[in-house]
């Protein structure tokens, strides 16, 4: 395990392997106690990629993250002054007796990296950076009215342009200083007279300034300002030069020359121009290529690349209703204010009425109350003349959409959609900047592009280049390409450098900052990671395994909390710590190589050597024989998809990394049913029709987005039984002597909590220019409530002790309790049965959060029509703990649902009824369905890369027998 002994690489030379922290060749943890971890004493290989493993809430996170990624940090911060240390607030020290052997600690989550719309691929990798200097410094300018390509020219090659073409000519010599802008320029004329100038040509005719001379403030100009006149002789080349330098500096770099005979203009300029047109550039620089200044930004969607927009659709969304009955959906039914009696004398004059079905409504009339009338109308009656304005209903809320009122705002935002911005197409760049070219792309046309298509255009790019451009883009093709190709190995090929990062996967944005890691180089660093395989294909997870050795090999120390059988195998050392989740857990198990640890006759072990497996059922279900067909899906990369799903079934949607299984599911199907049952706002993206509506009557989707944002919310107030808690405490004798409703057993609102901490248990000391402390409440020492509410108690215990029981504990609890406990028992069968009730949302992981909302449904009656939409489940689980989310999943669709589920984990994959493999790649060369059927038909296909791991799968599952019927 040494790595300070000489190593021979892949050349044969022998290296030199770093030997960091004196001689320690490992990392030893004495007495880790952090969470429910029971005074571990463990010792790790350094400059090894090594696996902490075990079923969810055994203690993984709380050794990795929790005790020595936390005193890395804390010891980091001691590095700095007290002074510094003031700003970033200080860290505790973990639970730990000693950790010794620690190198620098950098940590790799799961974390969306930045919910910032400005915040792309391209901007978190720096390839984005490297390629705006790129562009500034090498690329081509075209004229946007033209097309043709820019010039610039020196104030001697226009002198001798000049000499060379208009040779004997009467020229008029202009330097233009307002050039298509509204005003009055009334201090400009006096400004160019004190100049000495007393000529200006105004939109194209020559005048005498006058002392109080000024133009059309409302009309659009240009103005020019008479520098001198001159017959073109070489005898005159002296005044020439002068004159036209002298345009130059007026003209701000440009000049204007005219055929006094002819009055044909030419332009001039030091800067990249057009001739033809006079359209000039600014110099390049790499912020005019950033969406994030507003020297590259485009003026219309602010560098976002859509707008929100207001259209006929969302603001009429049911023409057979009239406006009196509500037929403009932001205004609602016909009431007497002053819009509707806008309306109401718009619609007299036209002779036409509000209770008349806006679908009958006349084109003309209709326009107007969209988008108002062109010029006021003026209506003459007996008792006198008045005037008619009217601004349209979409212009008046587009005028809302500025208002100062967060709650006017958000009225408006329910009747906008989001559409690409139509000035920029979506590159959001200004189009300037869309105008600089390298072999024929601009920079916004290459940012959306995946990054396979990317490598693929940089690829022997030079041979395309000037030797100029070559010259200066040596390095930073050099430096763009390397940042690429750490993107390709963490399989990431299919994203582009547009993508937003608040639209990336937790396992994405984790593997995005992997491939930032690489690329710094850094040598004798511990990384820890989590779960960095989440959303991988199988086929994509060799490159992330073969990256995370790339990283260990440069001389790092990698440990990596992980259930991905691939990477427990090609890992060089194995944690298993366990055996159970929660107080159950907390203990190393085995502690090896892989080999010995599949020696060891462990749960993991047995999963891993295929003792033990998830059973796979002879039959399958027969479903109710119908299907759900969604047809012309086209929306992001998916290729005219027809979706043909049996209704019953319990169906695995597969495909690698970037196929389109998202964009078909979430995004196209979803929306469309959440529309249909529930009026969801949310467009779905473009398909043709759906057929099969009526065949089901609602739909969950049930993703891994957290349960609760803020340290109120729990397990127990999101699935809903802590409300019937509540009012078990409620009716108890003790409870009813003393006058308590269930709201006095609710630790949010006033009455039986403890106001000194206001029910958060702890208290915050502010310290100045110290760090917030957080100390348990002394009034109620943490408990949350009032003395007097914490003296009702239920079998002994009070309100406090219930929240803080596990969910196991609770079943027994609460035995005698159907309501209650048919909410708890689901917890528990989901394999949530080591979390507390009462344990904050924001401790939940991503997986943990999903199987409470999973939980949550399941508790519920149904009716056995609901189509249950699941975005991997598996995440974070265990083997063990994947064979309890089966045995759910089993219960949900035998009562008649369809379960639907985007999944890439094998074990759930083969016990499906029917699969939908789409690819074959991800990106653009994916979008369509490769295979489909029962898992054996699918592996038997050949066709796509899920066939070929399936088919292996399946050669070493475990089958059930279908039962015996007495």
């Amino acid at each position: 395990m040494a790595f300070n002994q000489e190593q021979t690489d892949n050349t044969g030379i022998a290296t030199a392997a770093p030997s960091l922290n004196g001689d320690a060749q490992q990392i030893e943890v004495y007495g880790a106690r952090e969470h429910n971890l029971k005074n571990i004493t463990l010792q790790l290989p350094r400059y090894k990629l090594v696996v902490f493993t075990g079923i969810s809430g055994s203690g993984k996170s709380s050794l990795a993250f929790d005790t020595i990624y936390a005193e890395g940090q804390r010891r980091y911060m001691e590095t700095f002054s007290a002074y510094a240390r003031s700003f970033m607030g200080g860290l505790e020290r973990p639970d730990v007796d000693k950790i010794e052997g620690l190198s620098p600690v950098i940590s790799i989550e799961q974390k969306t990296t930045s919910r910032n719309p400005r915040s792309t691929v391209g901007t978190i990798t720096e390839i984005y950076d490297f390629m705006r200097l790129l562009w500034a410094r090498t690329a081509d300018a075209y004229s946007y009215e033209t097309g043709e390509k820019m010039v610039r020219q020196s104030d001697d090659q226009i002198v001798s342009h000049i000499m060379e073409n208009f040779d004997g000519k009467r020229l008029v010599i202009l330097a233009p200083v307002v050039k298509g802008r509204k005003g009055h320029y009334r201090e400009l004329f006096q400004q160019i007279r004190k100049m000495g100038f007393i000529r200006a040509r105004v939109d194209g005719e020559l005048v005498e300034i006058t002392p109080k001379m000024q133009v059309d403030r409302y009309k659009i100009h240009d103005i020019e300002i008479v520098i001198d006149k001159i017959v073109v002789k070489e005898d005159d080349r002296f005044r020439l030069s002068s004159s036209i330098q002298n345009a130059l500096t007026h003209g701000k770099g440009m000049v204007l020359v005219m055929d006094a005979d002819t009055n044909q203009t030419h332009f001039f300029s030091r800067h990249l121009m057009d001739p033809a047109t006079g359209i000039a550039y600014d110099d390049p620089a790499p912020n005019s290529f950033s969406f994030n200044s507003p020297y590259g930004t485009c003026p219309v969607c602010n560098g976002l690349g859509e707008i929100q927009e207001i259209t006929e659709e969302t603001v009429i969304p049911d023409k057979s209703l009239s406006i009196r009955r509500g037929g403009i959906a932001p205004l609602g039914e016909y009431r007497d204010i002053w819009i509707f009696k806008q309306v109401e004398a718009l619609f007299k004059y036209f002779k036409v009425s509000v209770a008349t079905p806006i679908k009958d409504l006349p084109e003309h009339v209709l326009k107007v109350l969209l988008y108002g009338l062109e010029e006021d109308l003026e209506v003459n009656t007996k008792k006198g003349n008045y005037i008619i304005e009217f601004e349209g209903i979409i212009h008046f809320l587009k005028s809302q959409m500025e208002s100062d009122s967060d709650n006017i705002r958000a009225w408006i935002e329910d009747y906008t959609q989001t559409t690409t911005c139509p000035e920029c197409k979506g590159y959001r760049l200004k189009k300037e900047s869309l105008h600089f070219k390298i072999d024929g792309k601009n920079i916004g046309e290459l940012s959306v592009v995946d990054i396979n298509k990317l490598a693929a255009w940089f690829h022997n790019l030079e041979d395309r280049l000037s030797e100029r451009q070559n010259t200066i883009a040596k390095e930073l093709l050099k430096e763009i390409r390397k940042r690429i190709g750490f993107l390709l190995d963490v399989g990431l090929d299919y994203l582009s450098l547009h993508r937003p990062v608040r639209t990336l996967s937790g396992g994405e944005s984790q593997r995005i900052r992997l491939a930032t890691q690489i690329g710094t180089q850094l040598v004798g660093v511990l990384y820890i990671m989590d779960e960095p395989s989440i959303g991988l294909h199988q086929r994509d997870n060799e490159r992330l395994i073969n990256a995370l050795k790339d990283l260990r090999d440069l001389g790092n120390s990698i440990i990596v909390v992980e259930h991905d059988k691939d990477m427990i195998l090609q890992a060089d050392y194995v944690v298993d710590i366990g055996p159970g989740a929660g107080i159950h857990g907390g203990q190393i198990v085995t502690a090896g190589t892989p080999a010995e640890m599949m020696e060891a006759g462990t749960t993991t072990a047995n999963f891993l050597s295929n003792r033990r497996g998830i059973k796979i059922p002879r039959v399958k279900r027969p479903g109710t024989g119908e299907w759900l067909k969604l047809k012309g899906a086209t929306g992001n990369n998916l290729k005219n998809v027809t979706l043909k799903l049996p209704l019953g079934k319990m169906i695995c949607v597969t495909g690698v990394s970037g196929s389109g299984k998202s964009s078909l599911i979430h995004d196209t199907l979803y929306p469309i049913l959440n529309q249909h049952f529930f009026r969801a706002k949310r467009e779905p993206l473009p398909y043709k029709n759906l057929e099969g509506l009526d065949l089901i009557d609602k739909v969950i989707e049930v993703d891994q987005s957290p349960i609760g944002r803020t340290p109120r919310s729990n397990p127990a107030t999101y699935t809903g039984v802590f409300g019937e808690i509540r009012s078990l405490f409620a009716s108890l004798p003790e409870a009813k002597i003393r006058g308590y409703t269930p709201g006095r057993f609710s630790f949010n609102v006033k009455g039986g909590r403890c106001e000194a901490c206001e029910g958060a248990g702890m208290r915050t000391i502010e310290m100045n220019f110290l760090p917030d402390v957080y100390v348990p409440c002394e009034t109620c020492k943490g408990k949350r409530y009032n003395r007097e509410t914490l003296e009702v108690r239920f079998k002994g215990k009070s309100i406090t002790d219930v929240l803080d029981m596990t969910v196991e504990k609770a079943v027994e609890f609460f035995d005698n309790q159907p309501r209650i406990l048919r909410k708890i028992a689901t917890l528990n069968d989901v394999g949530l049965g080591y979390i507390t009730l009462g344990q904050q949302a924001t401790t939940l992981s991503g997986g943990e959060a999903q199987r409470v909302k999973l939980a949550t449904e399941l508790s519920k009656k149904d009716t056995g029509k609901t189509l249950y939409i699941l975005d991997e489940p598996t995440t974070g689980l265990h083997f063990q703990d994947i064979e309890h989310l089966t045995d759910v999943l089993h219960k949900l669709t035998n009562k008649g649902n369809t379960v639907l589920i985007i999944e890439h984990n094998l074990d759930l994959i083969k016990i499906a009824d029917h699969i939908v493999d789409i690819g074959p790649e991800g990106g653009e060369a994916g979008g369509t369905i490769v295979a489909s059927g029962t898992p054996e038909e699918v592996a038997a296909s050949g066709k796509g890369y899920t066939s070929r791991f399936l088919a292996e799968e399946l050669k070493t599952s475990h089958y059930q027998e279908p039962e015996q019927e007495a």
